[in-house]
């Protein structure tokens, strides 16, 4: 299933249907009066966010979606029926934006959430609705009320607790499929992960949580430079992020300032985020190699770097209990352990 994150769309609400001019006509009924029913309400257009969707690439293939219009009044005061609705079903985690593209309409950020884009026209009365003292026999009904329409942007920023960052061919597309089940593009040139990846991380059946894996980051990408900062939305939701450097390359001190400068760049709190500092690649690199480069990001850093490595798995059980604390902190869970740590044996 290809990927995509972002889809502009035209909807719009059903008209209501027009009300009935009619009289009753019958034997033995001389004097039947109007009789004509209501129009029907036109259809809403509502959007839900569901589970077991991680793009938005069947907005590609369509971009308009109408409700149905009401159903016409007709005689013997039959009301006419409501007009079909809309549902557009998305991933969770989707933001519906206005036509600029910048105005947050909705956030479905809730597996379930349900929420109403337009409102269908209202249904036209029919000329029984008109019968008075003054006016027995009304000779007209209204028309049902127009629906309404507008172009909206759908865009996606995956639901993901940890998120990896780093240069292109840091190594973190090994890393994921060596952290989860997943199994994304892997060579040995630049670029390779063209499209966000999402991996479940299961430390146990208690502890689980989800790792997405974005295109690689260079210099000036928040200028555009690249793939730019368009994925970097994708782990704007994460509770912190993995910093993958590539130990086999030379200057690790200035990949770790690209990326900080560049989420800096960003904004949207990413450089706020809890950041868990890793030097991948280790199995390259003999021991004097790996203290020597642990050290000079240390340095910059002020804190010591994690070593692992995703070809051999060194190190990567460490720093997914490291990511697992991280998760907890934003999930509130760190209070209930301790308590939890005190309980021994079966209570009631």
């Amino acid at each position: 299933m290809k990927f995509l994150d972002q889809a502009k769309i035209y909807i719009r609400s059903g008209n209501g249907g027009a009300g009935s001019v009619s009289f009753r006509r019958e034997k033995f009924i001389p004097n039947g009066g109007p009789d004509g029913g209501d129009g029907g309400k036109g259809g809403d257009v509502w959007i839900e966010a569901v589970d077991g969707l991680n793009t938005l690439i069947d907005y590609r293939y369509q971009q308009h979606f109408k409700a149905q219009t009401g159903h016409h009044g007709q005689g013997r005061q039959m009301h006419g029926g409501k007009g079909e609705d809309v549902h557009l079903k998305v991933p969770v985690g989707t933001q519906v934006l206005d036509e600029d593209k910048e105005t947050v309409l909705l956030d479905m950020d809730t597996p379930g959430k349900m929420e109403l884009l337009l409102k269908g026209g209202n249904g036209g009365w029919g000329n029984v609705r008109f019968k008075g003292p003054t006016n027995q026999a009304p000779t007209y009904a209204n028309p049902g009320q127009e629906g309404q329409e507008r172009w909206i942007w759908l865009r996606l920023k995956l639901i993901a607790d940890i998120g990896l960052a780093g240069l292109p061919n840091a190594g973190k597309s090994t890393f994921l499929s060596a952290a989860s089940a997943a199994k994304p593009k892997i060579a040995d040139y630049p670029f390779t992960t063209l499209a966000p990846n999402l991996g479940m991380v299961d430390l146990s059946p208690s502890e689980r949580f989800v790792i997405a894996d974005i295109p690689g980051l260079i210099e000036g990408a928040s200028e555009g430079a690249g793939l730019g900062t368009r994925f970097l939305g994708h782990v704007e939701r994460s509770a912190s992020l993995i910093h993958l450097i590539d130990g086999t390359q030379d200057d690790v001190v200035e990949a770790y300032r690209i990326i900080r400068g560049e989420l800096e760049a960003y904004g949207e709190g990413l450089a706020d985020k809890a950041e868990i500092l890793a030097l991948n690649k280790i199995d390259a690199l003999t021991p004097e190699a790996r203290e020597e480069k642990a050290a000079e990001l240390e340095a910059v850093a002020g804190r010591r770097p994690m070593l692992v490595s995703g070809v051999s798995g060194e190190g990567v059980p460490a720093l997914l209990r490291a990511a697992w604390a991280e998760v907890k902190k934003t999930r509130g869970a760190l209070a209930g352990d301790s308590d939890a740590d005190q309980i021994s044996g079966w209570q009631p």
